[in-house]
Protein backbone atom coordinates (compact mmCIF):
# COMPACT_ATOMS: atom_id res chain seq x y z
CA UNK A 1 0.00 0.00 0.00
CA UNK A 2 1.16 3.58 -1.44
CA UNK A 3 1.90 5.69 2.32
CA UNK A 4 -0.75 9.06 2.42
CA UNK A 5 2.56 10.90 1.96
CA UNK A 6 3.78 9.01 -0.93
CA UNK A 7 0.07 9.00 -2.47
CA UNK A 8 0.03 12.89 -2.15
CA UNK A 9 2.92 13.64 -4.12
CA UNK A 10 1.94 11.54 -7.06
CA UNK A 11 -1.22 13.03 -6.67
CA UNK A 12 -0.20 16.47 -6.51
CA UNK A 13 2.07 15.53 -9.56
CA UNK A 14 -1.22 13.86 -11.24
CA UNK A 15 -3.60 16.98 -10.79
CA UNK A 16 -1.05 20.37 -11.12
CA UNK A 17 -2.10 20.60 -14.83
CA UNK A 18 -5.62 20.05 -14.44
CA UNK A 19 -5.69 22.85 -11.45
CA UNK A 20 -4.04 25.26 -13.96
CA UNK A 21 -7.14 24.89 -16.26
CA UNK A 22 -9.26 25.44 -13.23
CA UNK A 23 -7.33 28.66 -11.89
CA UNK A 24 -6.98 30.00 -15.72
CA UNK A 25 -10.97 29.26 -16.56
CA UNK A 26 -12.11 30.75 -13.77
CA UNK A 27 -11.58 34.69 -13.91
CA UNK A 28 -10.40 36.85 -10.95
CA UNK A 29 -8.76 40.34 -9.98
CA UNK A 30 -5.16 39.48 -11.12
CA UNK A 31 -4.04 40.58 -7.81
CA UNK A 32 -5.37 37.12 -7.03
CA UNK A 33 -4.95 35.27 -9.83
CA UNK A 34 -3.18 31.85 -8.69
CA UNK A 35 0.91 32.01 -9.57
CA UNK A 36 4.11 33.67 -8.76
CA UNK A 37 3.32 37.22 -7.53
CA UNK A 38 3.71 39.86 -10.28
CA UNK A 39 5.88 41.60 -11.33
CA UNK A 40 4.84 44.53 -13.37
CA UNK A 41 4.20 48.37 -12.25
CA UNK A 42 0.59 47.41 -13.14
CA UNK A 43 0.21 44.55 -11.61
CA UNK A 44 2.51 45.72 -8.54
CA UNK A 45 -0.22 48.68 -8.22
CA UNK A 46 -3.30 46.17 -8.03
CA UNK A 47 -1.00 44.08 -5.30
CA UNK A 48 -1.02 47.23 -3.48
CA UNK A 49 -4.84 47.75 -3.82
CA UNK A 50 -5.51 44.54 -2.56
CA UNK A 51 -2.91 44.34 0.60
CA UNK A 52 -4.53 47.70 1.09
CA UNK A 53 -7.81 46.11 1.04
CA UNK A 54 -6.82 43.41 3.54
CA UNK A 55 -5.04 45.48 5.84
CA UNK A 56 -7.98 47.64 6.38
CA UNK A 57 -10.33 45.51 7.83
CA UNK A 58 -7.57 45.24 10.57
CA UNK A 59 -7.38 48.98 10.87
CA UNK A 60 -10.73 48.83 11.68
CA UNK A 61 -11.14 44.96 13.68
CA UNK A 62 -8.37 45.41 16.01
CA UNK A 63 -8.46 49.14 16.08
CA UNK A 64 -8.87 50.53 20.30
CA UNK A 65 -12.24 51.32 19.56
CA UNK A 66 -13.46 47.71 19.14
CA UNK A 67 -11.63 47.29 22.82
CA UNK A 68 -10.96 43.62 21.51
CA UNK A 69 -14.54 42.46 19.98
CA UNK A 70 -15.13 40.35 23.58
CA UNK A 71 -18.16 37.98 22.98
CA UNK A 72 -21.43 39.90 23.70
CA UNK A 73 -19.97 43.37 24.31
CA UNK A 74 -21.29 46.15 22.08
CA UNK A 75 -18.10 46.50 20.56
CA UNK A 76 -18.41 42.67 19.78
CA UNK A 77 -21.29 43.71 17.77
CA UNK A 78 -19.87 46.69 16.36
CA UNK A 79 -17.59 44.05 14.74
CA UNK A 80 -20.50 41.59 13.67
CA UNK A 81 -21.89 44.64 12.04
CA UNK A 82 -19.14 45.74 10.04
CA UNK A 83 -18.51 41.86 8.63
CA UNK A 84 -22.29 42.20 8.19
CA UNK A 85 -21.97 45.14 6.23
CA UNK A 86 -18.96 43.80 4.28
CA UNK A 87 -20.49 40.52 3.45
CA UNK A 88 -23.89 42.87 1.70
CA UNK A 89 -21.60 44.96 -0.11
CA UNK A 90 -19.87 42.21 -1.74
CA UNK A 91 -23.17 40.62 -2.73
CA UNK A 92 -23.18 37.12 -0.37
CA UNK A 93 -26.57 36.15 0.49
CA UNK A 94 -27.85 36.63 3.72
CA UNK A 95 -27.33 32.28 5.24
CA UNK A 96 -28.29 33.16 9.20
CA UNK A 97 -31.43 32.70 11.30
CA UNK A 98 -32.06 37.05 11.10
CA UNK A 99 -30.57 37.91 7.71
CA UNK A 100 -26.91 37.44 7.71
CA UNK A 101 -26.85 36.90 11.93
CA UNK A 102 -27.63 33.61 13.93
CA UNK A 103 -28.06 34.41 17.37
CA UNK A 104 -26.22 32.92 19.97
CA UNK A 105 -27.32 32.64 23.71
CA UNK A 106 -24.27 32.39 26.54
CA UNK A 107 -24.26 32.15 30.17
CA UNK A 108 -21.91 33.28 32.25
CA UNK A 109 -21.49 30.91 35.52
CA UNK A 110 -19.46 31.45 39.05
CA UNK A 111 -19.36 29.06 41.83
CA UNK A 112 -19.98 30.32 44.96
CA UNK A 113 -16.37 28.71 47.00
CA UNK A 114 -17.85 30.39 50.20
CA UNK A 115 -21.47 27.98 50.12
CA UNK A 116 -19.66 25.23 48.47
CA UNK A 117 -18.40 22.36 50.43
CA UNK A 118 -16.14 19.25 49.78
CA UNK A 119 -14.98 16.63 51.81
CA UNK A 120 -13.65 12.82 51.41
CA UNK A 121 -15.45 10.69 54.00
CA UNK A 122 -13.11 7.20 54.37
CA UNK A 123 -14.70 3.97 55.70
CA UNK A 124 -14.52 4.10 59.08
CA UNK A 125 -16.34 7.70 58.98
CA UNK A 126 -13.52 10.05 59.26
CA UNK A 127 -14.01 13.39 57.48
CA UNK A 128 -11.47 15.22 55.54
CA UNK A 129 -12.64 18.70 54.60
CA UNK A 130 -11.11 19.95 51.07
CA UNK A 131 -10.36 23.95 50.58
CA UNK A 132 -12.02 24.82 47.51
CA UNK A 133 -10.07 26.90 44.93
CA UNK A 134 -6.47 25.69 46.65
CA UNK A 135 -7.11 21.85 46.99
CA UNK A 136 -9.59 21.43 44.83
CA UNK A 137 -11.87 23.20 41.98
CA UNK A 138 -15.17 22.89 41.81
CA UNK A 139 -16.23 23.74 37.98
CA UNK A 140 -19.66 25.54 37.30
CA UNK A 141 -21.66 23.05 35.79
CA UNK A 142 -25.49 24.42 35.93
CA UNK A 143 -26.91 27.35 37.69
CA UNK A 144 -28.36 26.24 41.43
CA UNK A 145 -27.38 23.97 44.20
CA UNK A 146 -26.20 20.22 43.78
CA UNK A 147 -25.54 18.24 46.51
CA UNK A 148 -24.04 14.34 46.37
CA UNK A 149 -22.88 11.73 48.49
CA UNK A 150 -21.46 9.13 45.93
CA UNK A 151 -18.45 6.23 46.24
CA UNK A 152 -15.77 6.78 44.57
CA UNK A 153 -13.96 4.64 41.39
CA UNK A 154 -10.06 5.17 39.65
CA UNK A 155 -11.23 4.69 36.57
CA UNK A 156 -7.38 4.93 34.78
CA UNK A 157 -7.58 7.89 32.60
CA UNK A 158 -11.44 7.43 31.84
CA UNK A 159 -10.91 6.81 28.07
CA UNK A 160 -12.50 4.11 25.79
CA UNK A 161 -11.17 4.24 22.41
CA UNK A 162 -12.24 1.16 20.46
CA UNK A 163 -9.60 1.78 17.09
CA UNK A 164 -6.63 1.33 19.44
CA UNK A 165 -7.94 -1.74 22.31
CA UNK A 166 -8.24 1.39 25.11
CA UNK A 167 -10.90 0.59 27.65
CA UNK A 168 -10.38 1.86 30.60
CA UNK A 169 -14.42 1.19 32.03
CA UNK A 170 -14.46 -2.31 31.39
CA UNK A 171 -15.54 -4.18 34.12
CA UNK A 172 -15.76 -1.38 35.83
CA UNK A 173 -18.94 -0.74 38.07
CA UNK A 174 -19.55 3.14 37.65
CA UNK A 175 -23.10 3.35 38.05
CA UNK A 176 -24.21 6.27 40.70
CA UNK A 177 -20.37 6.67 41.35
CA UNK A 178 -18.19 9.28 41.07
CA UNK A 179 -15.05 8.92 38.09
CA UNK A 180 -11.69 9.73 40.05
CA UNK A 181 -9.29 10.12 36.93
CA UNK A 182 -5.91 10.92 35.78
CA UNK A 183 -6.16 13.89 32.88
CA UNK A 184 -3.58 13.36 29.76
CA UNK A 185 -3.75 9.44 28.40
CA UNK A 186 -2.05 5.86 27.40
CA UNK A 187 0.47 5.64 24.99
CA UNK A 188 -1.63 3.87 22.35
CA UNK A 189 -3.83 7.26 22.43
CA UNK A 190 -1.54 9.92 20.81
CA UNK A 191 -1.60 12.99 18.72
CA UNK A 192 -5.06 14.14 17.50
CA UNK A 193 -6.59 10.96 18.55
CA UNK A 194 -5.56 11.93 21.74
CA UNK A 195 -6.79 15.69 21.64
CA UNK A 196 -10.18 14.51 20.78
CA UNK A 197 -10.68 11.80 23.10
CA UNK A 198 -9.36 14.17 25.98
CA UNK A 199 -11.69 16.75 25.18
CA UNK A 200 -14.40 16.94 28.19
CA UNK A 201 -17.50 16.08 25.85
CA UNK A 202 -16.03 13.00 24.70
CA UNK A 203 -14.67 11.87 28.15
CA UNK A 204 -17.77 12.22 29.91
CA UNK A 205 -19.55 10.99 27.12
CA UNK A 206 -18.26 7.50 28.11
CA UNK A 207 -18.51 8.13 31.89
CA UNK A 208 -21.62 9.36 31.34
CA UNK A 209 -22.48 5.45 29.59
CA UNK A 210 -21.56 3.79 32.23
CA UNK A 211 -23.26 5.38 34.62
CA UNK A 212 -21.64 7.55 36.45
CA UNK A 213 -22.51 10.56 37.89
CA UNK A 214 -19.88 12.96 38.28
CA UNK A 215 -15.98 13.36 37.47
CA UNK A 216 -12.82 14.29 40.15
CA UNK A 217 -10.03 14.81 37.34
CA UNK A 218 -6.31 14.62 38.77
CA UNK A 219 -4.32 17.51 36.86
CA UNK A 220 -1.16 17.02 35.16
CA UNK A 221 1.92 18.97 36.85
CA UNK A 222 2.47 22.02 34.82
CA UNK A 223 5.53 24.10 34.66
CA UNK A 224 5.09 27.87 34.21
CA UNK A 225 7.61 29.96 32.61
CA UNK A 226 9.65 30.73 35.10
CA UNK A 227 10.09 27.14 35.71
CA UNK A 228 8.11 25.86 39.11
CA UNK A 229 5.67 23.83 38.97
CA UNK A 230 2.17 25.34 38.98
CA UNK A 231 0.05 24.35 41.81
CA UNK A 232 -2.85 24.10 38.91
CA UNK A 233 -6.37 25.59 37.92
CA UNK A 234 -8.12 28.36 39.92
CA UNK A 235 -12.01 28.74 40.44
CA UNK A 236 -12.91 31.37 37.90
CA UNK A 237 -16.25 31.96 35.97
CA UNK A 238 -16.91 30.36 32.63
CA UNK A 239 -19.18 30.80 29.80
CA UNK A 240 -20.89 28.46 27.98
CA UNK A 241 -23.28 28.22 25.84
CA UNK A 242 -27.31 28.91 27.32
CA UNK A 243 -28.41 26.22 25.23
CA UNK A 244 -28.70 22.95 27.86
CA UNK A 245 -28.28 20.29 25.03
CA UNK A 246 -25.30 21.85 24.19
CA UNK A 247 -23.32 21.79 27.42
CA UNK A 248 -20.54 18.83 27.53
CA UNK A 249 -20.82 17.42 31.09
CA UNK A 250 -24.45 17.70 31.11
CA UNK A 251 -25.46 14.83 33.40
CA UNK A 252 -22.18 15.13 35.85
CA UNK A 253 -23.85 16.00 39.42
CA UNK A 254 -20.59 17.12 40.37
CA UNK A 255 -17.34 17.96 38.48
CA UNK A 256 -13.66 18.72 40.31
CA UNK A 257 -9.72 19.36 39.43
CA UNK A 258 -7.54 18.73 41.83
CA UNK A 259 -3.66 19.61 41.11
CA UNK A 260 -1.46 17.02 41.28
CA UNK A 261 0.40 18.24 44.15
CA UNK A 262 -3.41 17.76 46.28
CA UNK A 263 -3.81 14.27 44.85
CA UNK A 264 -2.43 12.01 47.36
CA UNK A 265 -5.23 12.36 49.82
CA UNK A 266 -7.92 10.92 47.24
CA UNK A 267 -5.73 7.48 47.61
CA UNK A 268 -5.69 7.41 51.28
CA UNK A 269 -8.06 4.39 51.71
CA UNK A 270 -7.16 3.15 48.60
CA UNK A 271 -4.81 -0.28 47.52
CA UNK A 272 -2.73 2.54 45.70
CA UNK A 273 -1.15 5.60 46.26
CA UNK A 274 -1.27 8.60 44.23
CA UNK A 275 2.58 8.64 43.76
CA UNK A 276 2.46 4.65 42.38
CA UNK A 277 -0.33 5.93 39.70
CA UNK A 278 1.31 9.07 38.62
CA UNK A 279 4.99 6.96 38.04
CA UNK A 280 2.78 4.13 36.18
CA UNK A 281 1.48 6.97 34.09
CA UNK A 282 4.73 8.87 33.25
CA UNK A 283 6.14 5.64 32.41
CA UNK A 284 3.52 4.74 30.22
CA UNK A 285 2.87 1.74 31.72
CA UNK A 286 -1.23 0.31 32.16
CA UNK A 287 -2.81 1.52 34.93
CA UNK A 288 -5.04 -0.58 37.83
CA UNK A 289 -8.70 0.31 38.47
CA UNK A 290 -9.86 -0.03 41.56
CA UNK A 291 -12.85 1.34 43.96
CA UNK A 292 -11.53 3.14 46.73
CA UNK A 293 -12.96 2.82 50.26
CA UNK A 294 -13.79 6.91 50.50
CA UNK A 295 -17.14 8.94 49.85
CA UNK A 296 -17.20 11.91 48.46
CA UNK A 297 -19.81 14.62 49.34
CA UNK A 298 -20.37 17.94 47.79
CA UNK A 299 -22.52 20.59 48.09
CA UNK A 300 -21.95 23.40 44.64
CA UNK A 301 -23.61 26.12 44.16
CA UNK A 302 -23.50 27.78 41.16
CA UNK A 303 -24.54 31.52 40.31
CA UNK A 304 -25.61 32.91 37.02
CA UNK A 305 -23.79 35.75 36.73
CA UNK A 306 -24.55 37.03 33.39
CA UNK A 307 -27.17 35.95 30.15
CA UNK A 308 -26.17 37.63 26.58
CA UNK A 309 -26.47 37.14 23.41
CA UNK A 310 -23.60 37.30 20.56
CA UNK A 311 -24.33 36.39 16.78
CA UNK A 312 -22.21 34.29 14.21
CA UNK A 313 -22.61 35.87 11.11
CA UNK A 314 -23.33 33.81 7.90
CA UNK A 315 -23.11 34.96 4.28
CA UNK A 316 -23.53 32.71 1.10
CA UNK A 317 -21.87 32.66 -2.24
CA UNK A 318 -24.53 30.11 -4.51
CA UNK A 319 -22.84 27.61 -6.80
CA UNK A 320 -23.07 27.35 -10.42
CA UNK A 321 -24.37 24.25 -11.11
CA UNK A 322 -27.37 22.99 -10.81
CA UNK A 323 -26.81 19.60 -8.89
CA UNK A 324 -23.51 20.35 -7.11
CA UNK A 325 -24.57 24.04 -5.57
CA UNK A 326 -26.79 21.94 -2.74
CA UNK A 327 -23.35 21.01 -1.35
CA UNK A 328 -21.04 23.55 0.94
CA UNK A 329 -17.66 24.35 1.06
CA UNK A 330 -17.73 26.37 4.57
CA UNK A 331 -14.90 28.84 4.70
CA UNK A 332 -14.38 30.27 8.60
CA UNK A 333 -12.81 32.68 11.08
CA UNK A 334 -13.54 33.59 14.45
CA UNK A 335 -14.15 37.71 14.99
CA UNK A 336 -14.49 37.94 18.81
CA UNK A 337 -11.16 37.93 20.92
CA UNK A 338 -10.53 38.62 24.50
CA UNK A 339 -11.59 42.09 25.19
CA UNK A 340 -10.39 44.71 27.76
CA UNK A 341 -8.06 42.68 30.81
CA UNK A 342 -5.50 43.18 33.20
CA UNK A 343 -3.24 45.78 32.07
CA UNK A 344 0.53 45.02 30.66
CA UNK A 345 3.37 48.10 30.38
CA UNK A 346 -0.16 50.34 30.85
CA UNK A 347 -2.21 48.96 27.40
CA UNK A 348 -5.14 46.48 28.79
CA UNK A 349 -6.96 46.14 25.41
CA UNK A 350 -6.33 43.23 24.02
CA UNK A 351 -6.94 43.67 20.31
CA UNK A 352 -6.41 40.42 18.75
CA UNK A 353 -5.04 41.66 15.22
CA UNK A 354 -3.48 38.05 14.99
CA UNK A 355 -6.13 36.14 16.90
CA UNK A 356 -8.23 36.56 15.14
CA UNK A 357 -8.34 40.22 12.97
CA UNK A 358 -6.54 38.49 10.50
CA UNK A 359 -8.59 35.76 9.65
CA UNK A 360 -11.62 37.68 9.33
CA UNK A 361 -10.36 39.84 6.84
CA UNK A 362 -8.98 36.88 4.96
CA UNK A 363 -12.19 35.80 5.16
CA UNK A 364 -14.17 39.13 3.70
CA UNK A 365 -11.15 39.49 0.91
CA UNK A 366 -11.58 35.23 0.08
CA UNK A 367 -15.22 36.21 -0.08
CA UNK A 368 -14.58 39.32 -2.59
CA UNK A 369 -12.79 37.60 -4.86
CA UNK A 370 -14.71 34.52 -5.65
CA UNK A 371 -18.01 36.83 -6.00
CA UNK A 372 -16.11 38.89 -8.54
CA UNK A 373 -15.13 35.70 -10.55
CA UNK A 374 -17.13 32.97 -12.79
CA UNK A 375 -18.72 31.39 -9.41
CA UNK A 376 -17.75 27.61 -8.65
CA UNK A 377 -19.94 24.57 -8.92
CA UNK A 378 -20.34 24.25 -5.25
CA UNK A 379 -22.10 26.57 -3.10
CA UNK A 380 -19.63 29.33 -0.38
CA UNK A 381 -20.75 29.82 3.02
CA UNK A 382 -18.89 32.30 4.97
CA UNK A 383 -19.10 32.49 8.85
CA UNK A 384 -17.51 34.79 11.04
CA UNK A 385 -17.85 32.82 14.59
CA UNK A 386 -18.66 34.51 18.18
CA UNK A 387 -17.27 32.93 21.21
CA UNK A 388 -13.97 30.94 19.99
CA UNK A 389 -12.55 32.05 23.27
CA UNK A 390 -14.89 30.57 25.48
CA UNK A 391 -14.36 27.31 23.73
CA UNK A 392 -15.34 27.45 20.25
CA UNK A 393 -18.73 27.89 21.19
CA UNK A 394 -20.40 29.85 18.28
CA UNK A 395 -18.61 27.15 15.92
CA UNK A 396 -20.30 24.46 18.13
CA UNK A 397 -23.53 26.03 18.59
CA UNK A 398 -23.31 26.40 14.44
CA UNK A 399 -22.18 22.71 13.79
CA UNK A 400 -25.17 21.79 15.93
CA UNK A 401 -27.63 23.67 14.33
CA UNK A 402 -26.40 24.47 10.74
CA UNK A 403 -28.19 27.38 8.60
CA UNK A 404 -28.05 24.86 5.76
CA UNK A 405 -27.99 20.68 5.88
CA UNK A 406 -25.59 19.36 7.57
CA UNK A 407 -24.79 16.06 5.57
CA UNK A 408 -24.46 18.30 2.42
CA UNK A 409 -21.46 20.20 4.16
CA UNK A 410 -18.64 18.41 2.39
CA UNK A 411 -15.79 20.52 3.67
CA UNK A 412 -14.49 23.12 6.35
CA UNK A 413 -11.16 25.42 5.98
CA UNK A 414 -10.88 27.37 8.87
CA UNK A 415 -8.40 30.72 9.27
CA UNK A 416 -7.36 30.88 12.98
CA UNK A 417 -4.32 33.20 13.26
CA UNK A 418 -2.56 31.87 10.78
CA UNK A 419 0.37 34.46 11.59
CA UNK A 420 1.51 36.80 8.55
CA UNK A 421 4.65 37.68 10.56
CA UNK A 422 7.34 36.85 7.13
CA UNK A 423 7.17 36.17 3.85
CA UNK A 424 4.96 32.88 3.04
CA UNK A 425 7.33 30.15 1.45
CA UNK A 426 5.96 27.42 3.74
CA UNK A 427 2.87 26.58 5.10
CA UNK A 428 2.09 24.60 7.95
CA UNK A 429 -1.58 22.50 7.48
CA UNK A 430 -3.16 20.98 10.49
CA UNK A 431 -5.13 17.53 9.05
CA UNK A 432 -3.21 17.95 6.22
CA UNK A 433 -2.81 13.83 6.74
CA UNK A 434 -6.31 13.30 7.73
CA UNK A 435 -7.97 13.57 4.28
CA UNK A 436 -8.11 13.88 0.40
CA UNK A 437 -7.87 17.72 1.32
CA UNK A 438 -4.32 17.29 1.80
CA UNK A 439 -3.67 16.58 -1.81
CA UNK A 440 -5.84 19.81 -2.98
CA UNK A 441 -4.26 22.10 -0.51
CA UNK A 442 -0.90 20.93 -1.84
CA UNK A 443 -1.73 21.50 -5.50
CA UNK A 444 -3.08 24.65 -4.30
CA UNK A 445 0.47 26.03 -2.88
CA UNK A 446 2.32 24.75 -5.43
CA UNK A 447 0.80 26.67 -7.86
CA UNK A 448 1.30 29.53 -5.71
CA UNK A 449 5.25 28.74 -5.36
CA UNK A 450 4.03 27.70 -1.71
CA UNK A 451 5.96 24.38 0.04
CA UNK A 452 3.67 23.14 2.45
CA UNK A 453 4.58 21.03 5.59
CA UNK A 454 2.84 18.38 8.41
CA UNK A 455 1.95 20.15 11.91
CA UNK A 456 5.54 20.79 13.21
CA UNK A 457 4.27 21.21 17.21
CA UNK A 458 1.34 17.99 17.07
CA UNK A 459 1.25 18.32 20.70
CA UNK A 460 -0.08 21.81 20.42
CA UNK A 461 -2.97 19.47 18.92
CA UNK A 462 -3.89 22.38 17.12
CA UNK A 463 -6.18 20.79 14.72
CA UNK A 464 -9.10 20.23 17.77
CA UNK A 465 -8.29 23.30 18.89
CA UNK A 466 -9.88 25.80 17.25
CA UNK A 467 -13.27 26.26 15.10
CA UNK A 468 -12.60 23.13 12.62
CA UNK A 469 -12.70 21.17 15.65
CA UNK A 470 -16.57 21.69 15.50
CA UNK A 471 -16.74 20.46 12.18
CA UNK A 472 -14.93 17.52 12.39
CA UNK A 473 -17.05 16.27 15.40
CA UNK A 474 -19.61 15.58 12.54
CA UNK A 475 -17.09 13.95 10.45
CA UNK A 476 -16.31 16.56 8.43
CA UNK A 477 -13.34 16.84 6.53
CA UNK A 478 -11.68 20.61 7.38
CA UNK A 479 -7.75 21.57 7.03
CA UNK A 480 -6.61 24.74 9.43
CA UNK A 481 -3.32 27.10 8.67
CA UNK A 482 -0.11 28.30 10.14
CA UNK A 483 2.93 30.07 8.53
CA UNK A 484 5.34 27.41 8.26
CA UNK A 485 9.13 27.63 8.27
CA UNK A 486 12.35 26.07 8.62
CA UNK A 487 13.98 24.58 11.82
CA UNK A 488 16.87 27.12 13.20
CA UNK A 489 15.62 29.68 11.06
CA UNK A 490 14.79 33.23 12.29
CA UNK A 491 11.01 32.18 11.19
CA UNK A 492 11.08 29.67 13.38
CA UNK A 493 12.04 32.17 16.23
CA UNK A 494 9.83 34.88 15.09
CA UNK A 495 6.96 31.92 15.40
CA UNK A 496 7.77 31.15 18.58
CA UNK A 497 8.54 34.65 20.01
CA UNK A 498 5.17 35.63 19.07
CA UNK A 499 3.36 32.83 20.88
CA UNK A 500 5.50 33.38 23.89
CA UNK A 501 5.54 37.02 23.82
CA UNK A 502 1.88 38.32 22.24
CA UNK A 503 -0.34 34.99 22.13
CA UNK A 504 -3.35 36.98 24.43
CA UNK A 505 -1.60 39.89 25.16
CA UNK A 506 -2.36 43.42 24.41
CA UNK A 507 0.98 43.63 22.16
CA UNK A 508 -0.75 41.35 19.35
CA UNK A 509 -2.17 44.80 18.15
CA UNK A 510 -1.36 46.73 14.86
CA UNK A 511 1.78 48.11 15.97
CA UNK A 512 3.47 44.81 16.23
CA UNK A 513 5.12 43.49 12.57
CA UNK A 514 2.64 41.99 10.00
CA UNK A 515 3.52 40.82 6.54
CA UNK A 516 0.63 42.48 4.05
CA UNK A 517 2.22 41.27 1.57
CA UNK A 518 2.02 37.64 2.82
CA UNK A 519 -0.99 37.72 3.92
CA UNK A 520 -2.41 38.27 0.17
CA UNK A 521 -0.23 35.72 -0.69
CA UNK A 522 -2.09 33.21 1.95
CA UNK A 523 -5.31 34.57 0.64
CA UNK A 524 -4.54 33.47 -3.20
CA UNK A 525 -3.51 30.11 -1.85
CA UNK A 526 -6.72 30.20 0.00
CA UNK A 527 -8.96 31.04 -3.11
CA UNK A 528 -6.93 28.67 -5.05
CA UNK A 529 -7.80 25.48 -2.34
CA UNK A 530 -11.59 26.70 -2.24
CA UNK A 531 -12.44 26.72 -6.42
CA UNK A 532 -10.57 23.48 -6.60
CA UNK A 533 -12.51 21.97 -3.52
CA UNK A 534 -16.18 23.70 -4.66
CA UNK A 535 -15.23 22.74 -8.33
CA UNK A 536 -14.27 19.61 -8.06
CA UNK A 537 -15.94 16.57 -9.21
CA UNK A 538 -15.93 14.35 -5.70
CA UNK A 539 -16.32 15.49 -2.71
CA UNK A 540 -13.36 15.45 -0.21
CA UNK A 541 -13.04 12.06 1.89
CA UNK A 542 -11.36 11.29 5.12
CA UNK A 543 -8.06 8.64 4.63
CA UNK A 544 -9.97 5.47 5.64
CA UNK A 545 -6.58 4.95 7.82
CA UNK A 546 -7.59 8.20 9.56
CA UNK A 547 -9.36 7.74 12.81
CA UNK A 548 -11.45 10.34 11.98
CA UNK A 549 -12.72 8.46 9.42
CA UNK A 550 -14.46 6.92 11.96
CA UNK A 551 -16.89 9.55 13.16
CA UNK A 552 -20.58 9.41 11.41
CA UNK A 553 -21.20 11.78 9.22
CA UNK A 554 -24.74 13.16 11.27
Amino acid sequence: MISRPVLGVLLTALCVTGVMAVAEHHGSPSHFNPGIRPDTAEAAAEEKVAEDAWFGHLTVLAGDDLKGRKTGTPEYLRAAEYVETQFKTIGLKPAGVEGYRQPVGFQTLQVDTDKSALSLIDSSGKTAELRIGTEAVLSANKPGTIAIDAPLVFAGHGLVVPGVGVNDLEGLDLRGKIAVILAGAPAAVHGPLKAYYRTAAIRWKALKAAGAVGIVTIAEPRVNQNGRTDAGPRPRPIDQLSDSALNPLDGAQVVVTVPAANAAVWFSSSPHSYEELASLAKEAKPLPRFAISTKLRAITVTQEIAKYEAPNIVGLLPGSDRKLNREYVVLTAHLDHLGVGKPENGDDIYNGAMDNAVGIASLIETAKALGAGERPKRSILFIAFTGEEEGELGSQFYARYPTVQRSRIVAELNMDMYLPLFPLRFLEVQGLGESTLGNDVRAAAQLNDIEVQFDKQPDENRFIRSDQASFVKYGIPALAFKFGWLAGSPEQKAFNDWIHDRYHHPSDDLKQTIDREAAVHFDRVLLTLTRRVANAPTAPAWYPESFFSTIPRT
